[in-house]
């Protein structure tokens, strides 16, 4: 949706696209490139951003968003992999093929959950992400964003009950 509404001139949802997508090529890449430096994989991020934006027009919005846009970023990979001489390329090239079904899923759900996620105040977004998408405990949550346990634990339990209910359509 957002794609859509960005290709017919919504600047904003366009902004929206690249700050959900940028989440998730550094997943993305981070997992496929387990000992790959963290600038490595900003530059594989930044790459594909850049070229989603010089190729969005080429878009069939007949087609799924997701799909078109991983196949930007495993030729990327796949670009970089070759670029260095790795012997990795097979396995990356065969992981993605076997992943790219599950994979579409797993994006739209993740994009979704982004944009539930981006409506909420910093520090709600901030213990949520952390604890249920990253897996932290919620101890290392709670230090990280300066507040006790029990106030971390109270607040995710009533940011969940807030999500939930935009779910269910109640607000």
């Amino acid at each position: 949706m957002l794609m859509l509404r960005s290709l017919d001139g919504d600047e904003s949802a366009y902004r929206h696209l690249l700050h959900a997508l940028r989440r998730l090529l550094i997943a993305y890449y981070g997992h496929r490139m387990s000992s790959a430096s963290r600038g490595d994989v900003e530059d594989l991020v930044q790459e594909t951003l850049l070229s989603l934006h010089a190729k969005r027009e080429t878009y069939d919005r007949a087609r799924p968003f997701t799909a078109w846009f991983f196949s930007i970023a495993r030729y990327k990979l796949i670009d970089h992999y070759r670029g260095r001489g790795a012997r990795a390329l097979t396995e990356v090239e065969l992981d993605d093929t076997l992943e790219a079904e599950s994979s579409v899923d797993a994006v739209t759900a993740r994009m979704d959950v982004e944009r539930l996620l981006d409506d909420l105040p910093e520090r709600q977004r901030d213990l949520i992400r952390r604890v249920k998408l990253e897996g932290q405990s919620i101890a290392e949550a709670a230090e990280k964003s300066g507040q006790t346990e029990l106030a971390a634990r109270v607040g995710i339990h009533r940011t969940l009950k807030i999500l939930a209910a935009k779910l269910r359509g109640d607000t």
